[in-house]
């Protein structure tokens, strides 16, 4: 069906793509992995036509036959939508956030004259409906910003499959959301192609997401398939070294012993924290109850150590995390470090907010790009004034992290996703915190980079005595970086414990299907 035969690609003289061969046929998952930067989103926009500027294209791209490298911008338009289809890594992003969710879908089948507007928004519904969101539940009015990143990535895939492509791209579709949430997602893209017989190239990082959903595997590395068959084969044989280190840093366990917790009370006291959000209308009349995000949270962390909180989108980690942070208040109950009273906004003092920072999931989003390194690691000091040593300061936080200080004047966009998340710890670092909030810092990134930030993160904590509050949906990070783990279901902690023994060893009913709906790969010999 797709056809890919030594497919080259420059981008203003920069060779990016080198002799790239694939194929997939009706019916097929291919599964295309590799590390941040080895050309997998480069090799999607060749097929789709969607090229930045100063992009040169060679080789040979078919598809039943037809050569897409011979077809004008406006005869590609006529392909995209009909015969190749594409979901995007960030679903926000990918929608029209003032747009509602129906018109977004219908607007695929009016541009390509399949239905009039009446029709398309008809048949918009049952797509939606098809994809797992039933009008009762999530009218085609709502706006993307309604609904939780699972439900947007459903929209996104109604909107891609609307036409019936021939073949269907999802570039990291699942990177950013729950583990229970990802097992939906994948089991609707392999319904899909069993139902439809389109072909599905699966980009991802994630071998293990792969090895359970893949037909065949190709391993990509600075622009070219190093290894490709059967995804069993391949991830059991290992042929190639590169595929061997990227199944190793899968698994990766950093090295570093968390250091012994001090004598003394918790660094981080939650009692009986409780948050509510005024609920969504459901109609004229009809008035639903608060939606209770935090309801009666307590726990501790001691200085030094790490601590795991999981659980499905939706379930309260971020809002408590906000809380956590000083940045929302609570309605009941009360949070302290350090002994004091944690209160959001203005009534927090300078001091105890320089006592913790955070590290967020989007290194990128979270900078301003208008900023220089220096500047942006400096953020912090305007808690309290710039001290007289900020300049060193600097240097030594990104020397910490694995930077040269010489990048200081560089600008955020001149990184790597892995540089940039390092610059986003040297900023939580710089006014020499006790507790660092991370909040899926390593999500969104390739397996050999995970490793590496792990890796920093408990050398950092051994060095400097950090406590972390480690946010994140993949168990395996947890696994490797916790001692202690919270699992959190709809505003409330189910199940706690020491690490291994409840992710080994679950008791709740809700942990059991957290750990049932997380891809396995099988851990190298």
């Amino acid at each position: 069906m797709i056809l890919l035969r030594d497919l080259g690609l420059s981008l203003n003289g920069r060779p990016v793509l080198n002799g790239v061969s694939l194929e997939i046929g009706r019916g097929e998952i291919l599964g295309l992995a590799g590390e941040s930067g080895s050309g997998k989103s480069m090799t999607a926009l060749a097929i789709m036509g969607l090229l930045p500027e100063g992009a040169e294209l060679r080789g040979h791209l078919r598809l039943n036959g037809l050569d897409l490298l011979s077809l004008s911008d406006r005869q590609m338009c006529r392909v995209r939508g009909r015969d190749l289809g594409m979901i995007f890594q960030e679903p926000m992003t990918a929608l029209n956030p003032v747009q509602r969710i129906g018109d977004q879908v219908a607007e695929t089948l009016i541009v390509h004259g399949e239905a009039t507007r009446a029709e398309a928004r008809r048949a918009a519904a049952r797509l939606l409906n098809r994809v797992g969101l039933p009008p009762d539940r999530f009218p085609p009015t709502r706006y993307p910003h309604e609904l939780s990143g699972g439900q947007r990535q459903r929209v996104c895939i109604a909107m891609a499959i609307a036409l019936r492509p021939q073949l269907l791209i999802a570039d990291e579709p699942t990177t950013a959301l729950d583990v229970t949430t990802q097992a939906r997602i994948l089991d609707l893209l392999k319904g899909l192609v069993a139902e439809t017989g389109m072909g599905l190239l699966l980009i991802t990082h994630d071998l293990a997401v792969i090895s359970g959903v893949a037909d065949r595997l190709a391993v990509m590395r600075r622009g070219e398939i190093v290894e490709e068959g059967p995804a069993a084969s391949v991830l059991a044989d290992r042929k190639h070294p590169y595929t061997r280190a990227l199944v190793a840093a899968s698994a990766h366990r950093p090295t570093t012993p968390p250091p012994p917790p001090p004598p003394g009370p918790p660094l981080l006291e939650v009692r009986e924290a409780r948050r509510s959000y005024p609920a969504v209308h459901s109609g004229l009349f009809r008035r639903l109850p608060p939606h209770r995000a935090v309801d009666g949270v307590s726990f501790g962390i001691a200085r030094g150590e790490s601590l795991g909180l999981v659980g499905e989108s939706g379930c309260g980690k971020s809002t408590l995390a906000r809380a956590v942070l000083g940045l929302d208040p609570l309605q009941g109950g009360e949070i302290r470090l350090d002994g004091e009273v944690v209160r959001a906004g203005a009534a927090m003092p300078a001091r105890l907010r320089r006592k913790m920072n955070a590290v967020f999931q989007d290194p990128f989003g979270s900078f301003n790009p208008r900023h220089r390194v220096a500047r942006l690691i400096a953020e912090p000091f305007h808690l309290g004034g710039r001290p007289s040593d900020a300049d060193e300061r600097i240097d030594a936080a990104l020397e910490a992290v694995g930077l040269d200080p010489k990048h200081r004047d560089r600008f955020i966009h001149e990184f790597s996703g892995g540089q940039r998340q390092r610059i986003a710890i040297a900023r939580a670092l710089i006014a020499r915190p006790d507790l660092i909030v991370l909040d899926e810092a390593v999500s969104a990134l390739d397996v050999r980079v995970r490793a590496q930030i792990l890796d920093l993160l408990a050398d950092l904590r051994a060095r400097f005595g950090l406590s972390y509050l480690f946010i994140s949906h993949d168990l395996s990070v947890v696994r490797s970086s916790t001692e202690r783990v919270l699992v959190m279901q709809a505003g409330r902690i189910v199940e706690e414990g020491a690490t291994e023994k409840v992710l080994h060893n679950p008791a709740h009913a809700y942990t059991k299907a957290l750990l049932s709906a997380a891809p396995k790969l099988k851990e190298p010999e």
